[in-house]
This record gives C-alpha cells, structure tokens and sequence, in this order.
C-alpha cells in the first residue's frame, strides 16, 4: 500500500472483516481530512467451492468481506457523505448479473452487493448522495491466486488473456463518478452478456455448463 501510496496519502492497513478496521477507516479519513467526498467499496475475494460442498465457515468469512464491509463501511460512512454530497461506489462484478457456477458463493454475495446498491441509490438519492454500482467482467489481477476451493476451469483460466487491466477499470469507474452514473459495466462488451443472460437464460446456463 505504501508503494503505490503518495507521500501525503493516508493508509489504514487492517481487516476489513473486523469492525474496528471498518471504524477506524472512516475516524480517520475524517480526522485528517474533515470530510469525505467518496467511498469505494473494493476489497473483496473468491471461492471456487461447488454450493454443494462449500463450507459454510468459507462463506460466512467471504460474506463478511464483500457484503457486509461494504453495508458496514457506507453506515458509517453515510452521515459525511451527506454532508459532502458525495459518492457512494460498491464494487460489484459482472459475476452480479451472470450467474458464474464455478464461483456460485462469490456470485451470491456480488448479486447482494448489486440489490444493496439499488436501496441504497434510493434512499439516499434525495440526501444528496450518488450511488453508483460497478460491474467490472475479467481484470488481470492476481484474483485466483487468492481465491479458495478448487482450481478454476481450465477455459476460465485461458480466458485471462482477453481481461482489462486493473488500471482500464479504475479509469471507468472514474469516469462514472464523475459523470454520476448508476451503473458501470466494464468492459463494455460486457453489456452484451448481461442482455443475452436476461433474454436467453437458459442458452446461457448450458454454456456456463460446459466451461
């Protein structure tokens, strides 16, 4: 974190499963800073358990992690925010759209993550605050190597040489919250998956099936 960090930049290192880190996170951005004008919700982790045979300890913690910070975090949060007028983003996955069967557990929390984000944009949409939710498909990170359960399919694992980089979606989910968008999917192509899964469920299901 320091690496990539500017000198001036504030760095809270801990868990962000623990709701102490989650706390001092957001006392701390306030105390050197007396505002907060974005939060973005981004941690988060895989499981390549089948459901049948994921164990509930694994989904608890991965729930913790990419559902219930992000809930905890924009809670407390909130109250800066709308002072601000500032914006919310909850990094989501194009795993939120399309149901992935060999990350069934990570795809359920993303699917929550993406609900969550709509009542959040509702609510406090008259508050001033702008929600945005983005949908980022494959980007080369080390996303797998950190994941738990089983080796991901082979035709999955091929497929990494068509992701964006990490810095080609940061730049879109830039750009969304400077245009205040709602949504963000990235790559764009990815728009094409998402409507072929809504008009052609069951097309899509046999395909996920022989990957």
């Amino acid at each position: 974190m320091r690496a990539a960090a500017a000198p001036d930049d504030l760095i809270v290192a801990g868990d962000l499963r623990l709701d102490e880190t989650r706390k001092a996170i957001v006392e701390r951005t306030a105390e050197r800073f007396g505002t907060l004008e974005c939060l973005i919700n981004n941690a988060g982790r895989g499981s390549y358990y089948p459901p049948s045979r994921a164990p509930l300890d694994d989904a608890r913690d991965l729930f913790e992690l990419n559902f219930f910070a992000p809930l905890h975090l924009a809670q407390l949060a909130t109250p800066l925010l709308e002072k601000s007028r500032g914006t919310l983003v909850n990094v989501a996955s194009i795993a939120a759209q399309i149901s992935l069967p060999w990350l069934p557990i990570y795809s359920a929390s993303k699917f929550a993550l993406a609900s969550l984000s709509t009542s959040q944009r509702i609510e406090m949409r008259a508050r001033g605050v702008h929600v945005m939710a983005a949908f980022p498909g494959y980007v080369d990170t080390d996303f797998q190597a950190h994941a738990t359960g089983n080796a991901p399919p082979a035709a999955v694992v091929k497929g990494k040489r068509f992701a964006v980089t990490a810095d080609e979606c940061a730049e879109a989910i830039l750009r969304g919250i400077e245009k205040r968008r709602n949504v963000v999917v990235t790559p764009r192509a990815g728009w094409a998956a998402i409507w072929l899964n809504r008009l052609m469920p069951s097309a899509i299901e046999s395909t996920m099936e022989r990957a």
